[in-house]
């Protein structure tokens, strides 16, 4: 039986978000389209090839990515979100929605994170239909 430190949900979601690497792994691949380890290993925030192998493990065993064979590359492997990460989005935006408010955010790098959360719930939507035709077969 897994190992609890408490049943409270925020500490749950902590135990598995709780690293400083895992939501940026969620990120780029939900917002950024990354689907391979390579492309992964080139976000601007420099992850090291061992931390990034790790979490993609803890992520796949957790359910929230998958990952399957690329038909068109024998030594590689796609990632995809499951159901369970799609379903992260809305918070994704809302902890970007925080940052922008409280953090030194570059609004212009990233106006494409502003532009999510202006897009309130429909716009959520949308990229949610977009994600399960991407992520989902």
């Amino acid at each position: 039986m897994e190992k609890h430190r408490s049943f409270c949900p925020v500490n749950l979601t902590l135990e598995v978000f709780g690293d400083k690497w895992s939501l940026i792994i969620i990120r780029d691949i939900m917002f950024e389209g990354k689907r391979y380890f390579r492309e992964l290993l080139q976000s601007e925030e420099k992850i090291a090839s061992n931390i990034l192998t790790d979490r993609l493990v803890m992520l796949e065993r957790e359910g929230i990515i998958s990952k399957a064979d690329d038909p068109g590359h024998k030594q590689k492997y796609i990632y995809s979100l499951t159901e369970k990460g799609i379903d992260l989005l809305p918070i994704m935006v809302e902890i970007g929605a925080w940052s922008i408010k409280h953090r030194p955010v570059d609004l212009k790098k990233h106006k494409h994170a502003v532009d999510l959360v202006k897009g309130g719930k429909e716009l959520q939507k949308e990229i949610r239909k977009d994600l399960v035709k991407q992520h989902i077969k």
